[in-house]
């Protein structure tokens, strides 16, 4: 094991021989064993989830599990209920029909924040529904959907009267991420009018896995998900030579009420995987890490680590809004720090002895 504090706010950790497991177990005892017991119980073994739930059910790959609202899935429900934009999805099978349920905020959700969620929406169409006392809706797309469907659906998605239903509609990921953001907009929301919605005395740690090996960028090139040493998924090996938008990663998230505080992944140490990976898929020139295969074909064993956000845990630990009110060494607007002084003048004699710049000859 190899441990660096490779700056003020991150730990990181490396290991030969390992797994996932292996990691995930080590980081669940350290952080059991470190937090202060007066800021709250630490049950371990944390959940884990695939990053594809993650994304189904809470629109981000970064989930508060401290309140309920998951994403619901109504594509099937709506694709022939005649409101002609979920239609769509008989002729595309990436267009979803996804909503919340946000409990009673018919009245408590005001309409300037109904009218901020719509500004926000970009590529995805979005429709605000009150459910009535008979279970009908109270939207701008009730003329277009017979009231036998508005009932099934709203006893599908187990609503009672007085229940919001936020419905986006649109290609799969903008409308999940869109409603992902919503989810937390909302719960902080009616959090801050005195609905107690969010259990904020609990901590939610949750491992986030599975994660895509490779995305495709707005060009349609891939590009490494998380960065290009991440080894797939030993399951879908056969996938990065065939089909690599399907391949899976090793990469690893920790999560704690919704807040990103740590990652990592396993290496590969096949040299001829990698080099693949390099040119053949991210059609990189392999020849600027020569060095790297080089190394691999020597005999790398099987290694994989973690970086643990130090800073992050700590504002979540005292309840602050911001990492910058638990930074160690905070530094000023243009890059200083004020405790150290850094950085300093360097003399011509340092900048001689380290090659910075040349010193010229006097004349």
């Amino acid at each position: 094991m190899f441990l660096s504090n490779n700056s003020a706010n991150r730990v990181d950790i490396e290991l030969s021989f390992t797994t996932v497991k292996d990691i995930q177990n080590l980081i669940e005892k350290l952080i059991k064993y470190s937090w202060p017991p007066q800021k709250g119980d630490i049950k371990i073994p944390f959940t884990c989830m695939k990053y594809e739930d993650a994304m189904h059910y809470y629109g981000t790959d970064k989930p508060d599990l401290r309140y309920e609202m998951k994403l619901q899935d109504l594509t099937f429900d709506l694709k022939d209920s005649g409101l002609k934009i979920a239609a769509q999805s008989n002729s595309d099978p990436d267009f979803i029909s996804s909503c919340l349920v946000i409990p009673h905020a018919s009245k408590s959700l005001k309409n300037r924040e109904i009218k901020d969620i719509q500004k926000s929406t970009e590529s995805v169409a979005f429709f605000p529904i009150s459910v009535k006392d008979d279970f009908t809706w109270s939207s701008s797309i009730s003329k277009h959907i017979n009231v036998e469907t508005q009932q099934n659906i709203s006893q599908k998605l187990i609503c009672a009267p007085g229940d919001l239903i936020l419905l986006a509609i649109g290609k799969s990921m903008p409308t999940r991420t869109f409603l992902g953001k919503t989810r937390v907009r909302c719960a902080e929301y009616l959090q801050s009018i005195g609905v107690d919605i969010i259990r904020s005395n609990i901590l939610s740690f949750v491992w986030i896995t599975d994660f895509p090996l490779f995305l495709q960028n707005e060009d349609g090139v891939l590009e490494s998900a998380h960065h290009p040493f991440t080894a797939p998924h030993a399951d879908d090996i056969d996938l990065v030579y065939s089909n690599p938008c399907k391949a899976r990663s090793l990469h690893y998230d920790l999560v704690l009420n919704g807040q990103e505080i740590g990652g990592g992944s396993i290496r590969i140490h096949d040299a001829n995987l990698q080099k693949f990976i390099l040119a053949d898929v991210l059609k990189e020139d392999p020849t600027d890490l020569q060095h790297l295969l080089d190394a691999l074909h020597s005999g790398c064993p099987p290694h994989g680590g973690i970086a643990l956000g130090i800073d992050r845990m700590l504002a979540i630990m005292c309840g602050c809004q911001s990492i910058t009110e638990v930074i160690a060494f905070p530094k000023s607007l243009d890059g200083k720090d004020l405790m150290s002084g850094a950085p300093c003048s360097l003399s011509s004699q340092d900048k001689e002895l380290y090659h910075i710049e040349p010193i010229l000859p006097k004349q």
